[in-house]
């Protein structure tokens, strides 16, 4: 008998008031910190969801948006995308607040690949995903299509296998010198 779950189930939602002790030498809030409370909460939604703890395999693409300031209120939104044997893509997105306006700004949104694991660390089947909405279902494809590029990505790019002569030609466009 295989179990399901909803996104909904998976939900976890964090806010954090920044402080100047969490800001880089610009005064903005240091990225890494981002990144890192980002990957605590891709973890609670991985675990909350799968019922395993679960190590961060990937994180995809992190394009920081927005500055996010000291004083303001960070909110952090995550939800299972996509779902594997033992695999589950984590969508986060990270929403600062000023406290003083109420005004919102979009800063980021990435994907974490995690990973369910039992006691021993061994990979362990997680529930699959009931897909009950047109954007469930969208975000689901999305985040295949995403996995079967990084695939072909990775596999195009092997040592053993990557032909420099199909790729001289492309590096004209690029602000590169070519000694070889």
């Amino acid at each position: 008998m295989s179990i399901y779950k909803t996104p909904e189930e998976s939900h976890i939602t964090i806010s954090e008031l920044m402080l100047p002790s969490h800001s880089n030498f610009s005064g903005k809030i240091h990225g890494g910190y981002i990144l890192s409370i980002m990957d605590q909460i891709a973890f609670a939604c991985a675990a909350k969801y799968s019922g395993y703890y679960a190590v961060t395999a990937s994180v995809d693409k992190v394009d920081f948006l927005q500055p996010i300031e000291v004083g303001e209120l960070v909110t952090m939104k995550a939800t299972v995308n996509f779902v594997g044997r033992s695999s589950m893509v984590v969508g986060v997105r990270v929403e600062a607040e000023n406290v003083r306006t109420g005004d919102k700004k979009h800063c980021n949104t990435s994907y974490f690949t995690m990973v369910a694991r039992d006691e021993s660390g061994k990979s362990v089947a997680v529930p699959g995903l009931v897909l009950d909405s047109e954007s469930a279902i969208r975000r689901f494809v999305r985040s295949a299509k995403r996995q079967e590029q990084g695939k072909e990505r990775r596999a195009a790019f092997k040592p053993a296998t990557f032909n420099l002569e199909e790729h001289l030609d492309a590096l004209k466009d690029y602000n590169v010198k070519i000694n070889l």
